[in-house]
């Protein structure tokens, strides 16, 4: 039996490890704390057990401290497994001005240069594949439950371009790197947008009226959110379609979120918006 150990069970690993269980994998996790569905991370002698037993395992553990934790903690034992996997971010790629970037372009040019750090060091095991995710989104994490909880924003950024992803492409993407050769594979949607362009389809599909665009500097933005308005950039995602024989299933955002709104109920109009 194929067995997969998964060092961060967050939003995206969780739909991985629902699907491969499905498939008659023998999944196991770690998290912060133990759980009744995790390991503790600093559970070592359980963890290393559980490395020693797995034939796949894939980090999504961002940077600590600028430094990879599985790999700092971990890192000489994982050299013996048969697939490794990292999730990594296109942010490693930094500001393109909108141009497009491929697996070639260089990287630590930007606000994630940790991240980049940990994407080179993973590149460094022979066995690795390294998945760089544009924004995710998904079941209860979309531009359709921001707009349902009055959180939605559109910035007068008339020039600005993000790739996204559904997180069910980024499960098979990995799935299929599983079966392909190691290596960086970009994991995105066929279509880089606007992000302004995803909130007006969301609140087209919702029957909502728009949210007024507004100047960066007037939107109550996080210091996250302003930050992802800082780059421009499109992710070509032709490597992973050729190498893995992937492609999206949700190849743009009104596709994927065309689906999502299917499996929900109808959005309810308040005045009140939903604090954030």
């Amino acid at each position: 039996m194929s067995r997969l150990l998964i060092f961060g069970l967050g939003y995206t690993a969780t739909r991985l490890a629902d699907r491969l269980t499905q498939d008659g994998w023998y999944v196991t996790a770690t998290r912060r704390t133990a759980t009744e569905t995790a390991l503790a991370f600093d559970d070592e002698p359980a963890v290393r057990a559980e490395i020693a037993a797995a034939t796949h395992i894939l980090s999504s553990v961002p940077p600590a401290d600028e430094q990879d934790p599985v790999l700092t903690r971990y890192g000489p034992a994982l050299v013996r497994t048969r697939w490794l996997g990292y999730l990594s971010s296109t942010g490693v790629y930094g500001d393109a001005q909108g141009a497009w970037v491929d697996e070639s372009a260089p990287i630590g040019t930007g606000r994630r240069n940790a991240r980049a750090a940990a994407d080179l060091r993973w590149q460094t095991l022979p066995q690795a594949s390294i998945f760089r995710l544009p924004g995710i989104y998904g079941p209860g994490r979309s531009a359709l439950d921001r707009v349902r909880e009055g959180r939605a924003h559109r910035i007068d950024l008339r020039t600005q371009v993000f790739s996204r992803i559904h997180v069910d492409d980024i499960v098979s993407g990995v799935i299929a790197g599983m079966d392909g050769p190691p290596g960086v594979y970009n994991l995105a949607d066929d279509l880089p947008s606007s992000q302004n362009a995803v909130i007006e389809a969301a609140c087209d599909l919702l029957g909502l009226p728009w949210p007024e665009l507004q100047s960066l500097d007037v939107a109550d933005l996080s210091p996250m959110a302003r930050g992802f308005y800082a780059e421009n950039r499109r992710v070509a995602n032709g490597k992973a379609k050729r190498v893995l024989d992937w492609s999206p299933a949700y190849p743009d955002y009104r596709a994927g979120l065309r689906a999502l709104n299917a499996t929900t109920s109808p959005a309810i109009a308040s005045a009140e918006p939903t604090p954030a």
